[in-house]
């Protein structure tokens, strides 16, 4: 017998009705179903074994599944009641259908590379570790106060590289590339690829280029003199960059487990979800 998981979306229509029907019924099948809270914050203790992780929202939900259970291998699959659903694979009135299938085996599960971030402190003379955490859309470093540039040095494998003048700075995975990198104007790219992309939001300098780099490059970022910088994981505030502080990111050591049923054609789901039309 499985068990399984549920996070929902509380104030999306019909998700909570949907996940304690889909409880029932998986309960009258013989399997054990566990309604999950994913907090207000960032990751929280395992909780206990799970064969499957059900994701009941949007792209936001699906984000803070991975971030809950994704350390600990849980595959996730994801119920689109939002509104782009980018990282959903079946639609709510296809839900007992697609657990039918994964309890029978007859599914996939797509690798999503993640990011490592963690932040470093230097300011009593060691080194400390003072955040770690992982990402699978992106890591954003953003000013902490309106009209004022955030000032920022990047490294690259430990060698300077640009200091930016700038709004903001996104590093995103390949998954998160379809994410505020679009809005930014920063490359799509395949979620087959192990990159990081450096993009930076409403530069305030002649080089307002995107960068791809190497999924084990570590990439460095810290704030110049006195100020400061939020730090946005997948959406969650989750600290503030002091200065003599650097925040670090590379390819995460777990990927995330996405469910799949049949081959997801990056192309077009790409076409589907932008609206694209063959000219």
């Amino acid at each position: 017998m499985a068990s399984i998981g549920f996070i929902v979306h509380g104030q999306r229509e019909g998700a909570v009705a949907l996940a304690e029907e889909t409880a029932q019924w998986l309960a009258e099948q013989g399997h054990t179903a566990r309604f999950l809270d994913a907090g207000a914050g960032r990751r929280r203790p395992a909780p206990g074994p799970l064969d499957l992780a059900v994701s009941l929202g949007g792209d936001g939900t699906m984000l803070r599944t991975v971030d809950l259970v994704g350390p600990d291998g849980v595959p996730v699959l994801g119920v689109n009641l939002g509104h782009l659903g980018y990282l959903t694979a079946v639609e709510p009135d296809a839900l007992r259908d697609a657990l039918r299938r994964f309890l029978a085996g007859d599914y996939q599960v797509e690798s999503r590379m993640t990011l490592d971030v963690s932040v470093t402190d230097e300011r009593d003379g060691g080194v400390d570790t003072t955040l770690h955490g992982s990402a699978l859309n992106d890591v954003v470093l953003q000013r902490t106060s309106p009209g004022r540039t955030m000032r920022t040095e990047v490294s690259v494998s430990g060698v300077p590289f640009l200091q930016f003048a700038s709004d903001s700075l996104i590093l995103a995975t390949p998954t998160g590339s379809t994410a505020y990198n679009l809005s930014a104007r920063g490359p799509i790219v395949s979620p087959r690829a192990q990159v990081q992309i450096l993009t930076p939001v409403a530069p305030h300098m002649l080089f307002d280029r995107s960068l791809v780099l190497d999924a084990d490059e570590d990439v460095s970022i810290v704030p110049i003199g006195e100020q400061s910088a939020d730090v946005v994981v997948d959406g969650w505030l989750t600290t503030t960059l002091q200065p003599g502080q650097t925040i670090h990111s590379r390819r995460g050591a777990k990927d995330a487990r996405l469910v799949t049923f049949g081959e997801r054609n990056f192309h077009r789901i790409l076409k589907s979800k932008f609206n694209l039309a063959d000219r």
